[in-house]
């Protein structure tokens, strides 16, 4: 259900409660009433729009545990794999990350860069639970044509810890179906997204290490 049928269909409940609480009342219900109903539709669609893209993020609504922390902006950090070389024992080194993530009150979705490859969220959602909100969600990865001789397309799902509100950590970890796994964590943010690995380096260039936004 789109979100204009979730608003008419809102506004027509509204409307046929308060109809029918004055007809029990003995209150002569006028059929011209009807002529507002587009302005309400309008109404009730400009104050969820400015609720759901900004009024969520500001600093009363956030100190709500029922609002979700904000985390949207690009991510710096790290995604180690626990992975072993069965010819070393040897895990591989961390490796740098952005994790670009969109949000609005009611939806988020997330995308991550490394040098080898992007992968993108297919199902997301901040869930809140004991006092702590986790960002969970399923991926699809897609490694550069380069490497895919030695790390091949796949899905995933990864469990990130929100930390502060706004956010100022992202802290979980991730498996796969090729029977993998690790640890990512994210330390640093900004406000503005990027669309590709070179776009989020050159974001997080000549910034402080306590950046956020």
């Amino acid at each position: 259900m789109t979100r204009r049928t979730l608003i008419q269909v809102g506004v027509l409940v509204v409307l046929a409660v308060f109809t029918i609480g004055l007809w029990a009342s003995g209150v002569a219900v006028e059929a011209w009433w009807l002529r507002f109903y587009s302005a309400a539709v309008l109404a009730v669609g400009v104050l969820w729009t400015t609720w759901d893209r900004w009024l969520w993020r500001t600093a009363g609504p956030q100190r709500s545990p029922s609002v979700p922390p904000v985390i949207h902006g690009t991510w710096k950090g790290t995604v180690t794999s626990l992975w072993r070389d069965p010819a070393t024992d040897a895990r591989p080194q961390p490796k740098a990350a952005y994790l670009v993530v969109r949000q609005t009150a009611t939806n988020v979705s997330a995308v991550m860069f490394t040098d080898e490859a992007r992968s993108r969220s297919t199902l997301a959602h901040v869930d809140s639970a004991a006092g702590m909100e986790t960002l969970s969600y399923t991926y699809l990865s897609r490694p550069a044509v380069s490497v895919e001789d030695r790390s091949r397309m796949h899905h995933g799902t990864a469990m990130l810890d929100i930390v502060g509100r706004p956010g100022r950590r992202l802290d979980g970890r991730y498996w796969t179906d090729r029977d993998s796994r690790g640890e990512l964590r994210f330390t640093r943010r900004v406000g503005d997204l990027a669309g590709d690995f070179e776009e989020a380096e050159a974001l997080f260039e000549g910034t402080g290490e306590d950046a956020s936004g």
